[in-house]
C-alpha cells in the first residue's frame, strides 16, 4: 500500500496587523506613523512565520500603567509586548501573536538622543516587539546578539540602518533597559 504525502500548504502565513494611534504626537511627529508600524510588523511577522498583532501608539502614562500592572515596574518604557494566549488544542502557535504598546515621549527622547529619525526608531521597536511575541529575548549576551542580528537584517530590508552601530548598553537612552 502506497500512502500519499499529505498536501503541502504553499499559501503564505497570514499577517494581520492592526495599528491604533491613541496619542496624536505619533501622527504629528511621524507622518504615516501607522503605515511605518504596519510595514515593520509585516516584515517581522513574515520572518517569524506569520501572526496577528495589534500595535498601540500611545503616551508615556499609558505605557507606565501597563508596565506597572503587568510587569510590576512603575515607569514608562519604550515598548511593551504582550503575547497572545496559546490557541486551545494547538501544539504550538507559530509566529508572533499579541499586542505591542509604544510610548511616544520615551521613544521620541530616545530617537533624539541617538540622533535618528523617530520613524526609524518606531520601525525598530515594532520589529523588536514582534520578535518578543515570537519568543525571542535578550536576557543574556548570546540571546541579545542573536535578536539584534535579526533586527538589523529586517531593518536593512526596510532601508533602515543598524540601530546597534553605537553600543547603548551603558544605560543611555536607547539602551536595552526596561522594555519587554
Amino acid at each position: 500500500m502506497i500512502l500519499a504525502a499529505p498536501p503541502v500548504d504553499l499559501r503564505p502565513a497570514p499577517l494581520v496587523v492592526d495599528v491604533e494611534a491613541e496619542d496624536d504626537g505619533w501622527i504629528v511627529a511621524v507622518p504615516g506613523a501607522e503605515a511605518v508600524a504596519r510595514r515593520a510588523a509585516e516584515t517581522a511577522l513574515g520572518w517569524v512565520g506569520g501572526g496577528a498583532v495589534v500595535i498601540l501608539l500611545t503616551d508615556d502614562a499609558t505605557v507606565r500603567d501597563l508596565n506597572d500592572r503587568f510587569r510590576g515596574r512603575d515607569s514608562a518604557t519604550n515598548v511593551l509586548s504582550f503575547p497572545a494566549a496559546p490557541t486551545p488544542g494547538a501544539e504550538t502557535d507559530a509566529g508572533g501573536n499579541g499586542d505591542i504598546a509604544l510610548a511616544f515621549g520615551v521613544c521620541r527622547a530616545e530617537a533624539e538622543a541617538q540622533a535618528i529619525p523617530l520613524a526609524d526608531h518606531l520601525a525598530h521597536l515594532v520589529i523588536h516587539g514582534v520578535l518578543h511575541l515570537a519568543g525571542h529575548d535578550h536576557e543574556d549576551d548570546v540571546e541579545a546578539a542573536a535578536m539584534e542580528a535579526i533586527e538589523v537584517r529586517l531593518l536593512a530590508g526596510l532601508g533602515i540602518g543598524d540601530p546597534y552601530r553605537h553600543d547603548h548598553r551603558d544605560g543611555a537612552p536607547g539602551a536595552k533597559g526596561d522594555h519587554g
